[in-house]
């Protein structure tokens, strides 16, 4: 690479938006439904499969999903790979094919262990652990190419889009696969299965057709070893605090999700019917909360710059109150509004997720150049991390308050202020993270690599 093009200014994120408009973002979207897709299928239905038809230890299932969590540790050296690459789309599309491998593998595992159930949950080992690398490779890289790609005045738009497709792929595969699994046979379930994960590649490849420009390659002689450049990046004070609060936050959010409807069964006598449909009202309030906080903070310049902020942190404390008002719940033997406090409490977690999302897509550029990739995987381990302890740190916690605790309102309520503690904390941390001003240093190439991944040739 000559001298020239290693002084030539990187272009700004204006011109690199204009590659990525809403028709690009919806793209992007897709593919983050087709991961979702594979992803839903292994971490619910072949749980199902595993507890229900098969009769096995729900500590079964628990494991192999914690484990594909676990191995989302992976996502910074994922990150750091395509950084160095300065292509974003081989690892997305190299890490579908492993995550629709790993999906595919799961189920002919699962459909083993009728017969063969040492030898299922061996192979179910080995699928989950493609899932966890899958979703590390495709899962970091779609969100760095997101962030990279977008206009700072879209990104909570942006991000919005892309988590209600996710959402929707959630939705679509799950009553599909459901209609198509009826009457169940292990080999229908692994039709199912690898149509799914078929699929899923498929509408990862032209979703991806074209989309991004190649950018510029880093200098062999820039190159640094990954853990290196981990650290350099721990030691940036913005990517260190948010890394900190990704974990606080999420770990708060994810601790609810397993508890929520055996506290309204026990406590306010919801039948299992009853306590789905709250669930889903508690769905709809994440859906209004994201649209309401991506409205408020697509304003362009320094001002929805600290909106992202403001909703952030605001989005934290809404859901401690909310969550203080579950305890509320559990101390008055079920006299409370609880369908609209839950509501309240989905509208408040949607609000600060948009707008922490859209904050991380601020952050990513932020600090040494070149390192995108590291930073949104070290973010994505934290949360990975955070779900995994969280969702059974909240299950372990309302079963050891309710074996201490003889009334299961106040059980439950103690776990809920605890929550509601964290979250206050994440408010805290949140505060701190600064998103709207960029050092000079953050101005200028590091690394001797001046590309940008734009979709307008430099």
């Amino acid at each position: 690479m000559s001298t020239a093009a290693n002084t030539k200014p990187a272009p700004g994120d204006d011109e690199c938006a204009a590659g990525l408009g809403w028709l690009g973002i919806i793209r992007l979207g897709l593919v983050q439904s087709a991961i979702g897709a594979v992803v839903v299928l292994t971490t619910s239905t072949l749980n199902r499969v595993m507890v229900v038809e098969l009769a096995l230890p729900a500590l079964l299932p628990g494991l192999l999903v914690g484990m594909h969590y676990a191995l989302q540790i992976l996502r910074p050296r994922m990150g750091f790979g395509s950084d160095l690459s300065g292509r974003r789309t081989p690892w997305i599309v190299g890490g579908m094919l492993i995550l629709a491998s790993g999906g595919t593998v799961a189920a002919l595992a699962t459909a083993w262990m009728d017969t063969a159930q040492a030898a299922g949950m061996a192979l179910a080992v080995l699928g989950f652990f493609l899932i966890g690398v899958g979703v590390s490779a495709a899962g970091t890289n779609l969100l760095v190419l997101l962030a990279k790609s977008v206009a700072e005045s879209r990104r909570a738009a942006a991000a919005t889009i892309v988590w209600i497709m996710m959402i929707a792929g959630f939705a679509v595969t799950a009553g599909v696969a459901g209609s198509l699994l009826d009457p169940y046979s292990p080999e229908r379930l692994v039709e199912v299965a690898g149509g799914v994960s078929m699929i899923a590649v498929i509408v990862t490849l032209l979703a991806l057709l074209r989309l991004e420009n190649a950018g510029r390659v880093p200098p062999q002689e820039a190159k640094v070893p990954f853990m290196q450049a981990l650290r350099m990046v721990w030691h940036e004070a913005a990517a260190r605090r948010f890394t900190v609060f990704i974990f606080v936050s999420m770990l708060a959010f994810s601790a609810q999700d397993l508890i929520l409807e055996p506290f309204a069964g026990i406590v306010f006598g919801y039948s299992p019917g009853e306590s789905t449909k709250l669930s889903g009202i508690q769905h709809g309030g994440v859906l209004a909360g994201m649209v309401l906080a991506a409205l408020a903070a697509s304003r362009r310049g320094r001002d929805g710059r600290s909106q992202l902020r403001s909703w952030t942190v605001g989005g934290c404390l809404a859901s401690a109150v909310a969550l203080f008002g579950l305890v509320a719940a559990g101390t008055l033997d079920g006299a409370w509004p609880l369908r609209i406090n839950v509501f309240l409490l989905g509208a408040a977690n949607g609000a600060f997720s948009i707008a922490a999302i859209a904050s991380m897509m601020q952050l990513a550029s932020r600090g040494n150049r070149g390192r995108e990739g590291v930073r949104i995987g070290l973010w994505g381990a934290s949360q990975a991390i955070a779900f995994g302890i969280g969702g059974l740190a909240g299950a372990a916690a309302s079963d050891i308050t309710r074996s201490l605790i003889g009334e299961p309102g106040l059980a439950y309520a103690a776990v809920f202020f605890a929550e509601g503690l964290l979250f206050l904390v994440a408010a805290r941390l949140a505060r701190d993270i600064d998103t709207t001003d960029a050092a000079a240093s953050d101005q200028r190439p590091q690394d001797g690599w001046t590309g940008r991944d734009c979709h307008e040739p430099a």
